[in-house]
């Protein structure tokens, strides 16, 4: 593959050339040059897009795609190409399929279903059998194999015991456990936040309690065992508090937020639209703004879409029925600078990548080219024709964007939507 982009912004605070506009030529999958107006001296395919602008490769640190098993959901095949499309470079992927992913074998099976993708796949191995709270999986055999870290996909481990020792067995190897939060007992049988909204349309409602609770249990355990653990998908104030006071004491903890609880709030929920049934639920306007502003000072680490592809029978249904889950890459980077600064969307798609122990190359001369490019600007309203994925569960129909992903070029290869 030989190609020159073209009259591109290159956004990477990393590198020298940060914030300046210029050409990219890209020789088998290294940036051989970087300058204003490059001699096409190697035949190399151009590249010219409007308002182009280029960056490190976006990271999303989790992705369900189905298979095994719930390939009507999706497909690794097609996963990828959207993820690609949606200008990420590498996936973290939920072990959540059937079988779940909690041995080596099926480590294997969706690392051999990737190959030769431009965008890359990096398995998350469940934390317990079958994910299922009760005995802990074969952590070290799947992290042997690629696995990037261990959690078990929205389900918080009831079992204190069982995560004491998953962070004290994972220092052996240098793993990375995730713990998502959410009080089992507490939630109950709620459905969506707990506040005027659920008491309005008569919906049991899910506390900030539930998740806030099991967030400082499991820092507690955190900051007796020591090792690192990341708690995906925060969604409260309290919770941004919490691990915020956590990282002032040295722990080592990570967090993530999702795309759709930085933008939409319960408010959405008057419709009874099942395509805003989500985990953890959307808040309230108090906890958007807390979660923006911890986006903004560095308290939360990353961005994730949190994408989850649900099947029509699963998810047009009565409220109560449906399942849980919205799609997420394609309207990612349009719904993140409604809110956002373009650097910061920048930095917290891509900071995940070193947390999960994964290559950042930066942009510039001899570097592998991992590289997203995208378009800042252009208000768009977000519409079915643009959702590639096989479900189309997106939180994000109708609602107005702002720039678009353009594509990636990794591994060798260029893809664009």
């Amino acid at each position: 593959m030989k190609l020159i982009i073209r009259g591109t912004k290159i956004i990477d605070p990393k590198s020298t050339f940060h914030n300046q506009k210029a050409d990219l030529l890209i020789v088998d999958g290294l940036i051989k040059q970087i300058g204003t107006s490059l001699e096409n001296t190697e035949n190399a395919e151009e590249v010219k897009l409007e308002n182009l602008h280029v960056s490190q490769g976006w990271f999303d640190s989790s992705v369900s795609l189905g298979e095994p098993g719930f390939e009507d959901r999706e497909t690794i095949a097609n996963g990828l190409d959207v993820a690609a499309k949606s200008g990420f470079t590498a996936i973290a992927l939920q072990p959540n399929s059937n079988p779940i992913i909690d041995n080596q074998s099926q480590v294997h099976f969706v690392i051999n279903s990737a190959r030769n993708k431009a965008t890359e796949l990096f398995p998350i191995g469940a934390l317990t059998k079958g994910s299922e709270g009760k005995d802990m999986a074969e952590l070290f055999d799947m992290k042997n194999v690629g696995a990037v870290a261990f959690g078990d996909y929205n389900k918080s481990l009831d079992n204190a015991n069982l995560l004491k020792i998953a962070l004290q067995y994972v220092q052996n190897f240098d793993g990375l456990v995730i713990a998502f939060a959410q009080d089992e007992k507490i939630k109950g049988n709620g459905m969506v936040n707990e506040g005027a909204v659920s008491t309005r349309l008569g919906l049991k409602g899910i506390p900030n309690l539930a998740e806030e609770l099991q967030v400082a249990r499991n820092l507690f355990l955190l900051e007796y065992t020591g090792g690192k653990l990341h708690i995906p998908t925060i969604s409260t104030a309290k919770s941004v508090e919490l691990i915020k006071e956590a990282k002032a004491k040295g722990l080592n903890v990570s967090c993530s937020v999702a795309v759709h609880h930085l933008v939409l709030t319960d408010e959405k929920l008057e419709g009874f639209d099942t395509r805003f049934k989500v985990t953890p639920p959307l808040r309230t306007e108090e906890d958007r703004k807390a979660l923006v502003q911890g986006i903004l000072d560095d308290t939360i680490d990353m961005i994730t879409t949190d994408h989850n592809p649900i099947d029509i029978e699963h998810k047009k249904m009565e409220f109560d029925m449906a399942k849980n889950g919205t799609i997420g890459l394609e309207s990612a980077f349009g719904a993140l600078r409604t809110v956002l600064p373009l650097e910061k969307i920048i930095e917290k798609l891509t900071s995940g990548k070193t947390i999960f122990g994964l290559d950042s190359p930066t942009i510039q001369e001899g570097e592998k080219a991992n590289i997203s490019l995208f378009n800042p600007d252009g208000k768009n309203i977000f519409s079915k024709t643009a959702i590639l994925s096989k479900s189309k569960n997106s939180a994000f129909l109708g609602t107005e964007t702002l720039g678009k992903a353009y594509g990636i070029i990794n591994q060798g290869q260029l893809i664009l939507g």
